[in-house]
């Protein structure tokens, strides 16, 4: 499978939350992950970044993705994703009574290859104006 096929399959897995256990197989065990967004300030690795999605799928049952784009640099091994993260909260999963309202988020995954399997993933993301339409903020 090439990095470009690899990524689609993780980023399709990641995207409709299925979490660390079927994401893994497309990555390296020990992958890092970065964001510079408030909401995920305390994630470093890739594996709770999967199942941190798969969890936000809980209050927006209806959580999906519109690809953008998608391209691979193959001379520095990295493919990149964008998109838009369409939801609605209509579960209280924790995060209080369901708002009702919903988002329409653009984001960047920028996923780094080694081995065949992502090494690293950088996702770039206004999660400030994600959680502000969801009433979460």
């Amino acid at each position: 499978m090439s990095n470009l096929e690899t990524a689609r399959a993780f980023f399709d897995a990641c995207e409709t939350g299925k979490g660390w256990e079927v994401c893994a197989q497309y990555c390296q065990t020990d992958a890092g992950f970065a964001a510079q967004s408030g909401a995920l300030a305390d994630i470093s690795m890739l594996s709770a970044y999967c199942d941190w999605m798969k969890g936000l799928l809980v209050p927006l049952p209806d959580g999906r993705y519109e690809l953008t784009g998608f391209a691979e640099d193959a001379d520095r091994d990295t493919v990149v994703a964008s998109a838009v993260f369409r939801g609605t909260h209509t579960v209280d999963a924790g995060t209080g009574a369901p708002t009702g309202k919903s988002a329409a988020s653009d984001y960047v995954y920028v996923m780094k290859f080694d081995g065949g399997k992502v090494s690293h993933m950088t996702k770039v993301w206004n999660d400030s104006h994600a959680l502000q339409q969801l009433g979460w903020a």
